[in-house]
């Protein structure tokens, strides 16, 4: 394992190779480029798929997403090109799928996206930490992601600090979820309908395209997002393979089986038990995330093959 951090190479980052490996997944899974879940990532991914991985984070122990510059993935392409890699995909989740998607729309080099409960355009950027009571908050007048030092325009929340966490508190609590933002991202669309410049141009993603979501997500309308996605593809013209999976009970963790297993051997389901619907349908959870690992294993052997 090789740390490569932001300062020297324009990203944060840990880069764990495998030998004669000409393809490379870089993932955002997990709080920090080396916490317990992008290390079961990459020993899953690796295991798996015998893949070279590039694990990456806003900074260290940071899950904030403010102003994230965008050209931080082609800096990792850069970087794994220097390392022999000639094949690149991306894999996000919650909202580094939604950045998964947008950095394969910038980079065509990209040609494996997985983006698992995505959103299809650029959310308003927000800390996470300690203030006033609140452990979340908008970056006001920030976007989650910039492109040559500008903010990308964003959908902006509904709520601002502290009704903003006030509002999460309340929802999660209503609902029996550990966390839940639903509500806010209803709430905020409703107030300021989206305008094209801040969707996500998915069109412009090369290669394989996986979009997967629940209906049950209490994070966000994912299954909307998707359909809209869908929906935006078969208006455009477009040279990626999208395949899209929404699951009527999922959560919002819509991981792998295998990989579920790699971070939790005993007891996996404590991961979506978390969300009031894992609790209640634990059985049609499971089913979904094999379903999803058979699903993934088909696209990345594929990718790897062409």
């Amino acid at each position: 394992m090789k740390k490569i951090k932001e300062t020297e190479k324009g990203f944060y980052g840990c880069y764990w190779p495998v030998e004669g490996s000409r393809c490379a997944i870089l993932a955002m899974l997990g709080d920090d480029c080396e916490d317990y879940m992008a290390k079961s990532a990459v020993k899953w991914l690796q295991k798996k798929f015998q893949v070279s991985v590039l694990t990456l984070s806003p900074a260290h122990k940071d899950y904030s997403h403010h102003n994230l510059p965008v050209e931080r993935i082609g800096a990792a392409i850069t970087y794994l090109k220097a390392q022999g890699i000639e094949k690149f995909g991306i894999a996000g989740a919650s909202t580094t799928g939604m950045y998964a998607l947008l950095a394969a729309s910038y980079y065509p080099e990209i040609t494996l996206t997985i983006a698992m409960t995505p959103a299809d355009f650029v959310m308003e950027g927000f800390y996470q930490g300690k203030r006033d009571g609140q452990t979340e908050w908008p970056g006001d007048g920030e976007s989650s992601a910039s492109w040559e030092g500008k903010p990308l325009p964003y959908l902006p929340y509904a709520y601002r600090h502290p009704e903003y966490g006030k509002k999460m508190k309340e929802e999660a609590k209503k609902g029996g979820d550990l966390i839940a933002s639903r509500e806010i991202f209803v709430a905020s669309e409703k107030a300021h309908p989206i305008r094209e410049e801040e969707f996500i141009k998915i069109e412009r993603i090369k290669g394989k395209l996986l979009l997967i979501g629940a209906e049950d997500d209490v994070l966000w309308e994912t299954e909307k997002y998707i359909k809209r996605m869908e929906k935006r593809l078969a208006e455009r013209e477009h040279t990626c393979e999208v395949e899209s999976y929404i699951y009527e009970h999922a959560t919002h963790f819509v991981f792998p089986e295998g990989m579920v297993k790699t971070i939790l051997p005993v007891g996996g389901d404590l991961l979506t038990r978390v969300f009031a619907a894992g609790r209640k349908f634990p059985k049609e959870c499971k089913a979904a995330r094999i379903d999803i690992d058979c699903s993934v294993t088909q696209a990345v052997n594929a990718w790897k093959t062409v």
